[in-house]
């Protein structure tokens, strides 16, 4: 109790930074996500009158459902463009300039947002999502550099999955600003949507009275007082040589290479299973289907039986609940029984909060920190990138085709997720190392056995051990 209490207080700007960066990162990303479900139907009246006044003639209901898909999906294709230019933009200005500028990113945006209804143009609306998309594909990644770069090795773990708190955070405030007493009117709707534009203003007036990542400024720009001087304002410890020892390793075993490009960590064997950790349970977490239940809340309430007054307050119990997958299963038997009592309806929601618990407690916060624990800092831009790619490519599908799924499949809508929660638990039982206390070095350890395994064993693992052993020994 006395050491945590110490830890408190000796490392409170540390914890204040894991604030700022949460604020201006992953939770406008959370709060994108679920913004959309309430301005649903004002927005595509926007829509229609837009393209009445246009071409004098009604959208069609399909065209009207397409472009609503593609305002709610465009968000992903942002977010693919963010996280492609996280791998470049950080490590050649660093952290911390990347995020300031992302910042004016979601300022634009919510500019876009608020004059879309005086410009009587869908198209703003589309554009600022995009951008809105792109603040949080690359705030995602640089946030989670930022925090593990920044932290002690006994804190990096539960400062990095603040990430997840921060995105629930941001969800549950996107739904209780956007019921109808607040912003959810059709008179408030595009400031609703442009509500990004006040932790992107926090973010950016405070970000600037800290310090550049350590880490990036050892290992990545060779500063090694300017790292030290961020580690003592950060952490407030004055015997910093360990941590100082731990990095110089790092750096060494990275002289003589440079920053790995994308196509490096798609074809190298010696990262090839920490590939396959990105690509399964990491990047393909979004077909679970949780973010599914967020884009488009209302339409399932509609499926499960919910009546349509009652449904603003339910999209709140989701959010503050947070998340996932395996039961699933039960809830594909209450939908089918949705006719046949009144309490059965409310039975659906409850499992569906009970989906949102699972994904909370597992997949959530585990994808999002695994990845900077399994790639050295040479690989780990680019394998963020690749994450990322996936991560919002697939959000994409989702967001574009779900209501169509919806339409098809009705109370079935949710079993296509089934495989894929399935299979990834299977991955993750049987083929992901345990990574809890152990150092960089021990988890690459863990990995080659998996990646040279059966082929070249013996003289591949000892080229790479020996390589390891050299770097150590130079510095």
């Amino acid at each position: 109790m006395r050491e945590a209490l110490k830890n408190l207080v000796r490392y409170w700007r540390l914890y204040l930074l894991t604030l700022v960066l949460g604020i201006g990162g992953s939770f406008q990303l959370g709060m994108q996500v679920s913004i959309m479900a309430s301005p649903a139907e004002h927005i595509q009246s926007f829509v229609n009158q837009t393209w009445l006044r246009r071409y004098e003639v009604p959208v069609s209901d399909s065209t009207n459902m397409l472009i609503w898909s593609f305002i709610v999906s465009v968000f992903s294709l942002g977010g693919w463009v963010g996280a492609i230019h996280s791998g470049s933009l950080p490590v050649t200005y660093g952290r911390k300039k990347v995020l300031l500028f992302n910042n004016i990113v979601a300022l634009v945006a919510a500019v876009l947002m608020v004059f879309s209804p005086m410009a009587k143009s869908f198209e703003m609306i589309l554009l600022g999502r995009f951008l809105y998309g792109y603040n949080a594909g690359l705030g995602w990644n640089v946030q989670l550099m930022y925090l593990g770069e920044s932290s002690p090795k006994k804190l990096r773990g539960f400062l990095t999955i603040t990430i997840t708190i921060f995105s629930s955070l941001g969800k549950v405030t996107g739904q209780i600003v956007g019921i109808k007493e607040l912003m959810g009117t059709e008179a408030m709707w595009p400031w609703l949507m442009a509500l990004g534009g006040l932790p992107a203003i926090l973010q950016f007036v405070t970000l600037l009275f800290f310090p550049e990542a350590p880490r990036y400024l050892y290992i990545d720009k060779g500063d090694t007082e300017g790292c030290r001087k961020a580690l003592h304002w950060l952490w407030q410890e004055h015997d910093l040589q360990m941590e100082m020892d731990e990095m110089g390793k790092e750096r060494a075993s990275m002289q003589g290479q440079n920053v790995k490009t994308i196509w490096d960590v798609l074809t190298s064997r010696c990262v090839r299973w920490q590939l396959l950790v990105l690509v399964i349970p990491c990047a393909g977490v979004q077909f679970c289907g949780f973010n599914a239940i967020y884009f488009y809340a209302f339409d399932i309430f509609g499926e499960a039986g919910v009546a349509e007054d009652k449904m603003h307050y339910l999209s709140i119990g989701i959010g503050t609940t947070d998340l996932i997958t395996i039961t699933l299963y039960p809830i594909q038997f209450f939908v089918s029984q949705q006719d046949l009592y009144s309490w059965v309806p409310y039975a659906n929601i409850a499992l569906i909060f009970s989906v949102i618990c699972v994904y909370g407690l597992g997949p959530s916060g585990i994808a999002s920190i695994l990845p900077a624990d399994i790639f050295l800092q040479a690989w780990r831009p680019s394998a963020y990138v690749i994450s990322g790619s996936i991560n919002w490519l697939s959000l994409f599908l989702i967001g574009m085709f779900f209501p169509f799924l919806v339409d098809g499949l009705g109370q079935f809508c949710f079993l296509i997720f089934v495989a894929y929660c399935l299979f990834s638990a299977v991955f993750v039982l049987y083929f992901i190392p345990e990574t809890k206390g152990k150092g960089m070095v021990e988890i690459m350890d863990d990995f080659n056995k998996l990646n040279y395994k059966n082929r070249g064993t013996e003289t591949e693992k000892a080229d790479f051990q020996k390589i390891c052993h050299n770097a150590v020994l130079t510095f």
